[in-house]
Formats: C-alpha cells, sequence, structure tokens
C-alpha cells in the first residue's frame, strides 16, 4: 500500500523530471503517513528530501520507514545524496521499489545504508517500479532513448492519401481537435519528438504542446540530402531543434545541425547522439517509411496508433503491427490502440 502510493506521487513528475527518473517517498510511522513528496523537477530536491522535510515533527523520524520506489542516491550531483540525508535523520528502516540502474548508483546506495546500521528491504514492487521509469532503465542498460511510436490511420488502414504537389503543406487530418490535445500531452511527457524530412516538408508540422500547457519537446529532424525550405515551422528556432544531415549547415540560435557519417547507418548514429547528450525519450510522428524503419529494426518500445473514424479508399497504408495491443480506449471519436515491443521494460 505505502509502496503504490510512491509510485502515485512520482507519477507526477511525469514530463518535468528527465533525464532524473520519477520517483516518490513516503514516511510511515505506527502504520501511519507523517510525511511524503515527489521529485517535483530536474535538478530541484529530490523525493526523500521533500518527504522529510514534510515531517511535522521530525522525533518521530528515529522511529519511522521510509518507502522509496528507486534506490536513494548516495553521490553528490545537482543535489547531496540521499542516502546522507537518510542517515542523518537517523531512519532505522528503508523499503525500496527497485536498485537504481544507473552506474553511478547501481547498488551503492544500499550498500551504503545498510553499512551503516539500517535495515534495507529491496524489490517491493520491482515490476511495477521499473514500468514507471521505464524510459530510464531503457536508457541506462540499453544505452538509448525510449522510443514511442505514434500514428493516426483510417478505418481502412491509411495514413495519408497520394498527394501533388499542390496538396503539399495541407494535412489530412484523420482525427479530431480534442485528439490532437492528448497528443500535445504525451509530447510533454518526453523529452524529444522526431520526423524525417518527408514529414516536415509535406505537412510543416511546427511539434509543439502549443495546445497543452506542457513544456516542448526537443525537435529531431533526419535531413540526410539537407534539402529542408528554410521556411518550414520546424527551422524558426523557436524551439530546440536538431536536424541530422549529412550536409554541413551553419546553426542558428535554437537550431543546430549534427553532421552524420555516410558511412554509417543513421539509427546506430542517432541514438548514440542522443544518448551522449542525456535525451532519454523520443516520440517519433515521422511517415511510412520513418515508422517502418523503426518496426523493421525492433527499434521501439511502445506504439500508439489512433483509428479515426474516416475513410480515404486508397492513399499510403498505415504500418503494421502483428501482435495484439497491450490495452485499448476509446477517446474523441477514435479508437487508441498501445502496443508495447515484447522485449521492453
Amino acid at each position: 500500500m505505502f509502496m503504490n502510493r510512491c509510485l502515485e506521487l512520482a507519477r507526477k513528475g511525469l514530463g518535468d523530471t528527465a533525464p532524473n527518473p520519477m520517483v516518490g517517498c513516503v514516511i510511515v510511522h505506527q502504520d501511519r503517513i507523517i510525511g511524503e513528496g515527489y521529485h517535483r523537477s530536474f535538478g530541484g530536491p529530490h523525493a526523500e528530501v521533500n518527504a522529510i522535510q514534510s515531517v511535522k515533527n521530525p522525533d518521530k523520524l528515529k522511529d519511522s520507514i521510509l518507502y522509496v520506489n528507486l534506490e536513494p542516491c548516495p553521490h553528490f550531483g545537482k543535489t547531496p545524496p540521499c542516502t546522507r540525508l537518510i542517515m542523518d535523520a537517523e531512519i532505522p528502516k528503508i523499503v525500496i521499489g527497485v536498485t537504481d540502474p544507473n552506474s553511478v548508483v547501481a547498488g551503492e546506495g544500499i550498500r551504503q545504508l545498510s553499512g551503516n546500521g539500517r535495515e534495507v528491504i529491496k524489490d517491493v514492487l520491482k515490476e511495477e517500479s521499473i514500468k514507471l521509469n521505464r524510459r530510464f532503465f531503457t536508457f541506462h542498460l540499453k544505452k538509448r532513448p525510449y522510443i514511442i511510436l505514434k500514428w493516426a490511420q483510417t478505418i481502412d488502414g491509411f495514413i495519408d492519401i497520394f498527394r501533388s504537389d499542390h496538396e503539399k503543406n495541407k494535412i489530412n487530418w484523420i482525427t479530431d481537435e480534442t485528439s490532437r490535445i492528448l497528443v500535445h500531452k504525451w509530447r510533454a511527457e518526453e523529452q524529444a519528438i522526431l520526423i524525417g524530412s518527408v514529414t516536415a516538408i509535406t505537412d510543416n508540422p511546427r511539434l509543439t504542446t502549443r495546445v497543452w500547457p506542457g513544456k516542448n519537446a526537443v525537435r529531431l529532424v533526419i535531413d540526410r540530402e539537407g534539402r529542408l525550405p528554410e521556411h518550414l515551422h520546424i527551422l524558426d528556432g523557436s524551439v530546440e531543434t536538431l536536424v541530422f544531415t549529412h550536409v554541413r549547415k551553419q546553426n542558428k540560435t535554437n537550431l543546430k545541425y549534427v553532421k552524420l557519417d555516410q558511412k554509417k547507418d543513421v539509427m546506430p548514429a542517432l541514438f548514440e547522439y542522443l544518448y551522449s547528450i542525456n535525451i532519454q525519450s523520443v516520440m517519433v510522428e515521422g511517415g511510412k517509411l520513418l515508422l517502418e524503419t523503426f518496426l523493421k529494426h525492433g527499434l521501439w518500445d511502445e506504439a500508439r496508433i489512433f483509428t479515426g473514424n474516416k475513410t480515404f479508399g486508397k492513399g499510403i497504408p498505415a504500418p503494421v503491427i502483428s501482435a495484439g495491443p497491450e490495452y485499448q480506449f476509446k477517446f474523441s471519436g477514435s479508437d487508441v490502440k498501445i502496443y508495447k515491443h515484447p522485449e521492453s521494460f
């Protein structure tokens, strides 16, 4: 029950804590919660700090149990080590959801607490704790971002019509405005959004969260040949944007061109670069070719598919995932299916 409360608190940090994990903490005295907190934003106090500071009578800490869904950090980073704070507060027992996969922690927090006479119980709701921080675990254990594929398709299985030149920049919406609010919410929960050059030119998207009160993700575009025209929204400098290309170009404010090695495959090079700059999650909103590249190579963790109440009759077929969805729901006239890769956290 208390660990479930930790997970509930931790979820409040979704979209704000990256590249840190989402962590909630509960302090229990004689089976009653006397303090709780969560990690609110990157660079801010950790969950354990907020929970301990919320306790009105600090004397009770010496006879309390601290619950936390991820192993407390033992090192100085943006903030001091939580293990030291826990020991200074003389909390005798710590219950942990799962060990931190980050190599700078990786059990050291548990060793410090146990070595200083604290009783430590771990792996309580372990699977739930991993799933909550699946972006964090994927990044540290697989050395790449957590990949979410997203697209909308018609009832008859198309993601777009065949467009003539004069139909470019005219989006053929499959879902309604309310469904797009959900997409903007999802964007605010991830660190980056990726499209290819065809989508950038054809749809001219902004890839922002303008209809949801969340922060904008970093915009990523694959443009091997450097053919994006400068008038595109994606190049307007309003949001941090990275363009991956084989062509050398001049960087501008909020716009960086990342030159790729033509001798290397794009995906490994892309992942390597994103890992180097601490991008832990990417939502892929590209077209059929880009989406199917991720699917073909198994380089995805989730797929979120809207089926809108429209038919095109003919056009560009949507990608196909053979396995069934993990779950599905109806949202504002659309059927939404969420798929999970079998090897994903």
